[in-house]
């Protein structure tokens, strides 16, 4: 009895591991999209629509938030473009899912997370890898180059299989939800919270301490079955 329970415990223990580490590479993908042109395979006959591509990029936020959100995609060359503009309503800005991989991934954040957001997708363009981006993020925070969020700010994503989202439908099938909140140079110890999830749903702190940190929640659930109208 006791060996079956271990065996149970070490099961569950790979699995949060896996779901942290899946969580930690969504977070990454949202903060480094940033290459405005890049080579995929996927030919101009092969690129979603825009109406195709604004419903999936805003799929993962709150519905009270999606028809105002400012949307980021792709245009049939495979360029990162402005798919819908801002407007006076627009609290969260949206990034639709990359074409040519074998994943599907969108994710939206709250307006003031933009000015770092899109100078790492500046960054990146000029070829600059994570590590580089943040430390010249850093530097420009530090010297009051690049302006920053002063209060926390949500990020939503979901991240799945490429076939995640049904575009006949225009709705999330697959695909798990990640949700974080931005407090710049939050800790464990202002927070309350742990480095790593206590357990499936639990929230945890990523990258305590830096301008950039923030608290990660997994609700490890599939976001069709949570969300999606009968």
């Amino acid at each position: 009895m006791d060996s079956k329970l271990s065996l149970t415990s070490k099961s569950d223990k790979l699995n949060m591991r896996k779901e942290v580490w899946i969580a930690t590479f969504a977070v990454l993908f949202v903060i480094n999209v940033a290459d405005a042109e890049f080579n995929n395979n996927r030919g101009p006959e092969e690129t979603r629509s825009v109406k195709e591509q604004i419903a999936a990029a805003v799929s993962p936020a709150p519905k009270a938030l999606r028809a105002d959100a400012k949307v980021y995609g792709y245009n049939e060359n495979g360029e990162f473009v402005t798919l819908r503009e801002a407007n006076s309503s627009t609290e969260i800005y949206c990034i639709s899912d990359k074409p040519g991989d074998d994943k599907f991934h969108v994710a939206c954040y709250y307006k003031e997370l933009e000015p770092f957001m899109a100078r790492g997708r500046a960054l990146r363009k000029q070829g600059y890898n994570h590590a580089e981006v943040d430390s010249i993020r850093r530097v420009e925070i530090k010297a009051g180059k690049l302006k920053m969020w002063t209060k926390p700010s949500a990020l939503y994503s979901i991240t799945g299989p490429a076939d995640s989202f049904d575009y006949e439908a225009m709705q999330v099938e697959k695909g798990k939800p990640l949700y974080v909140v931005y407090i710049p140079h939050a800790t464990p110890e202002s927070t309350g919270l742990v480095r790593s999830p206590m357990g499936k749903g639990a929230p945890w702190i990523m990258e305590p301490g830096t301008p950039w940190a923030h608290i990660m929640i997994m609700p490890g659930v599939d976001f069709a079955k949570e969300n999606n109208d009968e």
